[in-house]
């Protein structure tokens, strides 16, 4: 994936200017203070977000996201959170897919009964389970313990082990 000269601003205020940069196969770390436009720039390589101007190559694949809130659909299971991005196969994918992130236990609850650190790991269940070649990750290990987060960790990295990952 390739980004050139990338520029975005609201209003007045810039908060990407002319970014550039190259990025292969593994993880990625963007790594800056809170307000510097990691979440902008993730938001634009998903098409969420039009840049103002800048070039974008690589990024028309199929993708995942964690994003920085949990995105969970109140009104179904934790389940059927993760089979909804879906098509075939889905019980058993989505089975896989939650024991992979230690969430077996819970996978009938609903998103509101979960604890933080739940609700994280079943964003990222619903990733793993969608796949593709660009996993874009906003501070997706934020209220998990070191064990969840390690196990967490792992699971993508099985998962996504031949995409391009960018981490925030």
């Amino acid at each position: 994936m390739e980004v050139k000269n990338l520029c975005k601003a609201y209003g007045d205020l810039p908060v990407l200017e002319n970014v550039s940069f190259t990025v292969g196969v593994g993880v990625t770390a963007l790594w800056g203070p809170s307000g510097v436009g990691k979440t902008t720039l993730l938001r634009i390589l998903l098409g969420l977000e039009k840049p103002d101007s800048g070039e974008l190559m690589g990024t028309a694949v199929r993708w995942s996201a964690v994003f920085q809130e949990d995105r969970l659909l109140p009104w179904l299971t934790v389940r059927q959170n993760v089979e909804a991005v879906l098509f075939d196969d889905a019980a058993a994918k989505a089975a896989a897919c939650l024991d992979a992130v230690g969430l077996t236990d819970a996978a009938d609850a609903l998103p509101h009964t979960l604890s933080g650190g739940m609700k994280r790991r079943a964003a990222i269940a619903r990733a793993l389970a969608k796949g593709g070649k660009l996993l874009l990750l906003d501070e997706p290990f934020t209220g998990l313990d070191a064990a969840a987060r390690a196990q967490c960790a792992d699971a993508i990295r099985q998962r996504f082990s031949d995409a391009v990952i960018l981490l925030v």
